[in-house]
Parts: C-alpha cells; structure tokens; sequence
C-alpha cells in the first residue's frame, strides 16, 4: 500500500446534510484515493450526522470514522483525529467548507519541495475581505514575516512529525480561541513556513442557519478574555522583547491587540451593541490592554488607531463611541482615468483616498513639523480640542486593487502596487493618497494562469491612519469613456482566443465577463462600436477591439434567420478584429443582416451571390460603381481572384 501523504481531519457535531455538501470536495481530491485519508470525528452528535458519516466510510475505503462524547467545541476532536492520522502532513477542514479539487495535491508537493513544517494555502471565503497575504507564493518563510499572522485558522496543512515532536495540540472543552493558540505555537515553533497563494486551497463558506459563526465568543462560558492572555503570552514566551515598535515580538502582538481588543472600541462593535452589554466588554479590554500589552505595541499604532487606544486606556467609553461615530462616516474614495487596453491588460490610472461624512477629504495639520489628526474626526471627543498627534502618517498604510470571481468567491491580485503618499492640500494640511495603476491580465491574473469563464468584479482596497475600507471601483467616479466597454481577444492563438468584456454593473461597479458569462459580444457593445465609428471617421463591421495576443474567437450569429457559426478574427492592423463567415452559406443572393444573439440591430451584412459569401459590410456601407460592377460579375472565376486580390 503507498505511503499516505495527508491526512483529512475533520471534527463534526449534529452536521446533518451539510456532511453531503462537504464531502465531494474532500473525496474527489485530485490527490490518489490510496494517497489520503479523511478522518471524521463525532463529537457527540444527537441527530442523524453519525449514520451519514458511517454510509460514507462504507462507500469510500479512504474514509474512517471515530467517535467521542460531546466535548462542546472542535479542539477535543481533532486531537483525536490527530491520535489517528497516519499521514506524512495533517490538514484541519471544518464540516461546513469545502476544498478546491487539487488542494491536497499542491500543497502537498508545496509542502515537500520546500521542507515545509507549515503550509498556509490560499483561503477563499464567503465571509471575509481579501487578505493580503496571499498576494504572492512564498517558498520558505519563519514568524519573521509578520504577515502569517493575517491567518490563524487552523485551515492549514502541517507536518505531522513536527507536530508530535512539538506536541502541538488544541485546547479541549468549551476554548474559545482554541485555533488561534495552536496556530500561533505552530508558527512560533516552525523552521520552514510555505505560503501556497497561486491556487484556492480552502473555501470557508457561511452555513445558511449561522451555524458556524461567533456570536457566543463573549459568553463567560468560553473564557474569551483569559484564553487571549494566554495567547499573548505565549507569544511573548516565544520571542524577545524590546522597546522598538518594530520588533518582532511588538509585530506578533500588533495583530492580537488590533483585531480582538481595540475592535472593542470601533465601529461597527461598539455602535451596534447596547451600552449594558458594551461596556463590560470595555472595560475588559481595558484590563487586557493594560495588563498584557507592552507599551510600544500601542505606540505603533497607527493615528485611528492611536485614539482609540488612548480612549480605551483612559476608560473613556462615551468617547469611544463619540469617536467611532466619525469614524464610521469616513469612505473610500475611487478615481480614475479613461480605461484601455495595452499589451493584453485592461489598464487605468487609479487614485484612491479618504473622505469625512461631510464629503471632504480626511486631512492631517501640520503644526510645527509634526502632523495631527483631522479636527473634524475629534468633534466631540473628550481631548479632541487639544488634537491628537499622528507620529508616522505613514505606519501600517497600503492600498490595493483586487478582483472578486463573483462565480467562485475567489480573491486575486492583479500585478503591480499603489504607492501611498502625503500629498498637499493647501493651508498646511496634508491628505494620504494611494495611487498607481489598474492592470488586469485575463491571462495571468489567476495565479499566473488564465481567468476561468465568469464574470470578475473589480475593488479596491485602503488602510490609512488605521482605517480600512473596501471601495468598489465605480464608473461614477472615472472617465467613463465608452473605450470603457470595448471588448478584447486574449489568449493563445493556437488553442483559440477569447473575449474579455468590460462593463458597469447596475451598481456601476466594473467587472470583467470572461468568455461571454453574462455579457454578449455584439449587443453588449454596441456603445463601444458607435464611439469607434465615430473615432476612425468610418463605418467599422464590428466593434473597435484590441486583438492583444487572441486567436480566433468562435462566435454564434444569425444571418438571414439563420444561425451559423463564426469567427472572429485579429485584423492586420492588431488593433481590430473582424467577423470572418463560412465560405458558404446557402442563402439567397443578395445583402443579409449580420446579428449577434440577443441584438436589435445588425452588426454587419452578408454579400451573398450563389450561395457564396462575396464579403462583408458595415450597417452604412455604401458600394461604389466598381464594386456593383465586381459582384454583378462574381460568377466569373477570373474576376473573383481580382476581386479578392484587392481586398474591395
């Protein structure tokens, strides 16, 4: 028998069907059968989850099933299914997600080709914003990359024997945080980390009875305020300390004090949630920021950020919410120039920044060579009159564009950065721009390889002075050119091009349709073709389009009422396409309308004599005396090679 290369654990507790959504993408693994193994563990279920899991292990040979009491929470059972796994790498998978097809089998060779000890693969989501840490593959990393920590799901694959030599385990009993504690002593303890970014590995999908959500993680029960000291304790047993904001250790805890004591304090958490109940959460999170949290942690923060904390740190809960009133107010602006294509690459310059609820730009003060927060933020807030003072406008600031697989729920990255800077508003203020360039590859942009058919919608992303924004990129605030909606070709020529769509949603939102999902070439363009008309002073057949690197494109149309199929085809000039037909279409002589599905009006009209197709003319194609002359004549075999010698 081959050695397993994975073991599958997956804990389960009163699952019911979403045992039969799951279980395909964990059974239909491109990985062999004999290569893996999935071990389900009931954790005391009630229903009817132990028979189904029983009728899967005695259809699928790769399957075993253990059983335990009910623990109350998933750390008890996977520590089980760890007792079992016999395979060179474990992988954690809930009941309620789901695995891309090849998930084991790369990053399993990832795994293996890097000497990895942990590999965190790309999670796609249903319920979270893009993580940046899946920007690019990497190799071989440590908990020196400070961005691991974007991700502590226990969703990953890990070496088996690195995990008993280390005795990793999770937490049992009602833990809340049990993932982030094994997940951090992993990361913690790791020799080699591998980040696979280029492939969806994992799909964390939202159960429709919120089955897997959190709303229980304040319930004394489960002990969210103690388990995170001891989270950021053992973060501080595994590093060294130091005053510099920038150390490792202060970097670690950076992400622990921001997402799961600070928010405490922000919008929405704090607006949402009645006083009675806020405020004791407050005032814990004032204890833990005090008692665990090393001053220079706080110190780096960024300037939201900062006045939060000094709020947090003065008790000040009235004005936490006073402050995160302004601060829910603030948006994400979007700008851009006229959209093109270049090279295969729909691209646009791209400006994104930050507006107040009055709609005016957040701007920082300069006063005396330092810089102080907007005043129109601290409206009200306790210690606002005297400001607040920003030391790094800089710190934790990036901005993004990112592209949203509306079919799939994957998240990708086109190439290339914006670059955030200071940029002068006049009167001694200042405001953070992001700024650079969209470029979208339809062939490169998923993970180096080729968009799948479906429609791709395109976003935005800022940090600034701590606050976070996904801004979608809006025709209302860009040059909307009808080049906007000009069509392209791409791909290789050899196996057959494609189209690459752009539009504006009913949102105005700009996506990219791959391969005609939900936008027609033809119908779905016709704005694009007027404006090109009207540009190259003539009547084109077709709409203006780049070629890019795109072969021919098989399309359907109707001529006559009747449905053929057709090509389009780069022009010679690379810069167009044209719309080539059968040789023959058995259709009367005499000029047929050319229509795209879907489409009013023609796109073009078919020149028939015989059968034959002559040629092919734009809607205001008018023929002159000598091409009446040439197609009275085109039986003539001699005139017909002259004909198409010229090319009239």
């Amino acid at each position: 028998m081959p050695r397993l290369k994975v073991s599958v654990i997956v804990p389960v507790h009163n699952t019911g069907h979403y045992i039969e959504e799951c279980a395909p993408s964990l059974l239909g693994q491109s990985l062999p059968a004999d290569a893996y193994e999935v071990i389900y563990v009931d954790d005391g279920s009630t229903d009817d989850t132990l028979a189904r899991l029983e009728k899967l292990a005695a259809d699928h040979p790769n399957v075993q099933v253990h059983t335990q009491p009910n623990s109350g929470w998933p750390g008890a059972p996977r520590n089980l299914g760890l007792r079992h796994a016999k395979g060179e790498y474990v992988q954690f998978v809930d009941h309620d997600d789901k695995l891309g097809p090849e998930a084991l089998e790369r990053l399993y060779e990832h795994a293996v080709r890097n000497d990895a000890d942990v590999v965190v693969g790309k999670m796609s989501s249903t319920m979270v914003r893009p993580r940046r840490l899946f920007r690019h593959t990497v190799d071989s990393c440590t908990i020196e990359n400070d961005e691991l920590m974007q991700s502590l799901s226990p969703h990953k694959m890990f070496r088996r024997a690195f995990v008993e030599e280390h005795g990793l385990r999770f937490p049992e009993g009602p833990w809340i945080l049990e993932d982030l504690a094994f997940v951090s002593a992993a990361y913690l303890k790791a020799e080699r980390i591998a980040i696979l970014a280029d492939y969806p590995c994992y799909y964390w999908m939202k159960r429709d009875d919120g089955g897997n959500n959190t709303r229980h993680r304040f319930d004394p029960r489960y002990g969210f305020w103690d388990n995170t000291r001891t989270i950021v304790r053992q973060i501080k047993d595994g590093t060294t300390p130091s005053d510099d904001i920038d150390a490792l250790q202060n970097r670690l805890l950076h992400r622990l004090y921001h997402v799961e004591v600070l928010s405490r304090t922000r919008e929405p958490e704090i607006l949402r949630e009645e006083p009675a109940e806020q405020i004791p959460r407050f005032e814990a999170a004032r204890a833990v920021a005090l008692e665990e949290f090393p001053q220079a942690v706080r110190e780096g923060l960024p300037g939201v950020s900062r006045v939060r904390d000094r709020l947090l740190e003065r008790g000040d809960y009235e004005g936490a919410r006073a402050f995160a009133e302004h601060v829910r107010a603030v948006t994400a602006r979007y700008r851009s120039g006229p959209l093109r294509w270049a090279d295969g690459c729909l691209t646009a310059d791209v400006t994104l920044d930050l507006l107040r609820g009055d709609g005016e730009p957040l701007v920082l003060l300069e006063r005396d060579g330092t810089w102080w927060l907007d005043p129109a933020l601290l409206d009200g807030v306790p210690g606002g009159e005297d400001g607040y003072e920003v030391p790094d406008p800089l710190r934790h600031a990036y901005a993004e564009i990112v592209v949203k697989d509306r079919d799939r729920e994957d998240w990708w990255y086109p190439e290339g950065d914006l670059e955030v800077r200071l940029e002068p508003a006049g009167e001694g203020r200042s405001r953070l721009v992001a700024s650079g360039q969209l470029r979208l590859d339809p062939e490169r942009l998923a993970g180096g390889r080729p968009l799948e058919r479906g429609v791709y919608d395109v976003w935005g992303f800022v940090r600034l002075l701590g606050v976070d924004r996904l801004v979608r990129l809006s025709a209302r605030d860009a040059d909307g050119t009808p080049e906007a909606k000009t069509p392209a070709a791409v791909g290789p020529a050899l196996s057959g091009g494609r189209i690459a769509l752009p539009y504006w949603t009913a949102g105005h939102q700009l996506a990219l349709d791959v391969d005609q999902r939900l936008r027609r070439f033809g119908p779905d363009t016709a704005e694009a073709a007027a404006a090109n008309d009207a540009r190259a002073g003539r009547a084109l057949p077709l709409p203006y389009v780049t070629a890019a690197s795109g072969g021919p494109v098989k399309v359907k149309v109707t001529v006559a009422a009747r449905t053929v199929t057709a090509r389009l085809v780069p022009a010679a000039e690379g810069t167009s396409v044209r719309l080539r037909l059968p040789e023959r279409l058995d259709l009367p002589s005499g000029r047929h309308p050319v229509t795209f599905p879907k489409a009013t009006e023609p796109a073009a009209y078919a020149v028939v004599s015989d059968g034959a197709l002559l040629r092919l003319e734009g809607p205001a194609y008018t023929a002159g005396a000598g091409r009446r002359l040439l197609d009275a004549l085109a039986g003539n075999p001699r005139l017909r090679r002259l004909r198409d010698r010229t090319g009239r």
